[in-house]
């Protein structure tokens, strides 16, 4: 596993962690496709279906995870999650339908989970 690798399974897993202390369900996780990918898959304690998106990184000075995440690759995420949805009809509530989140994570030197900090950004 290269190291890349290790920072995002590492960032997905204490994403996971996060979301379920939150009153989130955890439905999915690297739901792949050609056209995109979603990194977690989840439900609110309120029904919404919750598409997450992970960035997480070692602790840098000039950049936060959340810098990570571009226009572009937002819009693939947006577009995943609309087929998603439409695709699992049943995982959606008309009343309260589904959204975006980021939730960034900046790890420290030793990748250890503990001392991360995590940054949640609801309806991105």
């Amino acid at each position: 596993m290269t190291q890349k690798s290790q920072i995002g399974k590492l960032g997905e897993d204490i994403a996971c962690e996060y979301l379920v202390k939150n009153g989130y369900k955890i439905i999915d996780r690297n739901f792949r496709r050609p056209w995109g990918e979603l990194d977690i898959v989840a439900k609110y304690r309120d029904g919404t279906l919750v598409f997450v998106e992970v960035k997480a990184m070692r602790k840098n000075s000039s950049l936060n995870p959340e810098d990570n995440l571009t226009k572009s690759k937002l819009e693939k995420v947006k577009r995943t999650a609309s087929l998603y949805a439409g695709s699992f009809e049943n995982l959606v509530m008309e009343s309260k339908g589904w959204r975006v989140d980021l939730v960034a994570i900046t790890l420290p030197e030793s990748l250890e989970g503990k001392d991360s900090k995590l940054r949640h950004f609801e309806n991105i």
